[in-house]
């Protein structure tokens, strides 16, 4: 698949089974992260891959944090079953790096652009994934444990990897993208 066809044709897969991507083809997701746009050579970003115990310990902390928001025992075991949905989980963390050139939001993006490379590194290499965010990425407990040093650190979020279950039809619709488009 060429590089015009894999972005035009994306689409996230939730469903994600093993293998996950490990070796060559791990180092070349986590290597597309790092080519990530980064005004200033900043690096704003932490990569955090979450497997095998891992994922238990995950598991645990969303389910002891979702116990102490007293939330309802539906969402406390969505939270506890979350990590298990994918194999691997790259958590990605917006490292603020105090800078004259590129101010905070711009390091947020940065990091966002990591994740999207990421993911599409992973999908030239027949793997696949989807982006999740919410409310475990602004947790005080979860971005402690992913080394949040203060606020100016984020959780941009969690990329869930793995093999697709489900076969994915090679060509996708069209997006439209007249309502998103105009011209200056």
């Amino acid at each position: 698949m060429d590089a015009l066809e894999l972005l035009i044709n994306r689409r996230s897969a939730a469903r994600l089974t093993d293998p996950a991507p490990a070796g060559d083809a791990l180092q070349n997701i986590l290597q597309a992260g790092m080519r990530a746009p980064d005004h200033g050579t900043l690096q704003p970003w932490r990569f955090h891959i979450v497997e095998g115990e891992g994922r238990k310990r995950l598991s645990s902390l969303f389910e002891r944090e979702a116990v102490a928001q007293s939330i309802d025992k539906k969402a406390i075991e969505k939270a506890k079953n979350a990590p298990f949905r994918a194999p691997m989980i790259i958590t990605v963390v917006a490292w603020h790096q105090p800078s004259e050139k590129a101010p905070h939001w711009e390091q947020l993006v940065s990091a966002g652009c990591a994740v999207m490379a990421m993911q599409m590194a992973a999908l030239a290499q027949g793997f696949n994934g989807i982006w999740r965010s919410g409310a475990w990425t602004e947790n005080s407990e979860v971005r402690k444990a992913f080394g949040c040093r203060d606020d100016n650190d984020k959780i941009v979020g969690f990329l869930y990897l793995g093999t697709p279950q489900l076969k994915a039809s090679t060509q996708w619709s069209p997006v439209d993208s007249t309502p998103f488009v105009s011209y200056f």
